[in-house]
């Protein structure tokens, strides 16, 4: 049960965050760079756990109060993450790539943490994703599994972000490379679609 917890955790936070913008554009120009890469790893990774687990336990405890609602909030995640998958599907088809931008002065320590704090917090996919989405499918979970779940989805945003900052000089050409995203792309829908039905067959059973 708790691995079973964690490892859907762990592939609901890879197929959410594996995908193309400013934020991992930003880890991954630090990491080329050189500069203050473990602070904005770690500022990155951490700011999602905490609103991870914000949104799984503060969704528990609304859906325990209601089970109409814990019924709609587990319908629309579903419907919302068959919709993720579909376009992700969709997207494989066309080319596209992650660069990180060129150039440009060096950053503090200060100033590179701030930066990591803008494209972390004042996007608001993020509460989308981490608060709503996340929070409401971790809530599901048996009380006791519901800290495996959030590990799982935090240890999901740790390694991509460690990956991007700590792999940049290595993984960068495969990132400009349109086909390496494609199969990303595939496997991200594939996943998403997956854990739809998951969250549908758990409604099924009352669970």
């Amino acid at each position: 049960m708790f691995f079973a917890a964690f490892v859907q955790g762990l592939a609901l936070g890879l197929g959410l965050i594996v995908a193309i913008g400013a934020q991992n554009a930003f880890v991954l120009r630090q990491g080329l760079r050189r500069e203050h890469v473990g602070s904005v790893i770690a500022f990155c990774a951490l700011t999602d756990a905490l609103l991870i687990a914000a949104g799984v336990m503060g969704m528990a405890q609304a859906l325990a109060e209601s089970a109409g609602v814990a019924r709609v909030l587990a319908l629309a995640g579903a419907a919302f993450l068959s919709f993720y998958g579909f376009q992700a599907v969709r997207r494989a088809r066309r080319s596209h790539q992650l660069q990180a931008a060129p150039g440009g002065a060096a950053l503090s320590h200060r100033t590179a943490v701030a930066q990591a704090a803008a494209f972390s917090l004042l996007n608001p996919h993020v509460y989308l994703d981490t608060v709503l989405l996340v929070g409401s499918i971790g809530a599901r979970q048996p009380a006791d599994s519901r800290w495996c779940f959030v590990l799982g989805a935090s240890t999901a945003s740790l390694l991509w972000f460690g990956l991007l900052g700590l792999g940049a000089r290595w993984l960068a050409p495969w990132f400009a490379r349109p086909r390496a995203w494609q199969v990303l792309d595939v496997l991200t829908g594939l996943t998403m679609c997956a854990l739809a039905g998951l969250l549908l067959r758990h409604l099924g059973n009352g669970s």
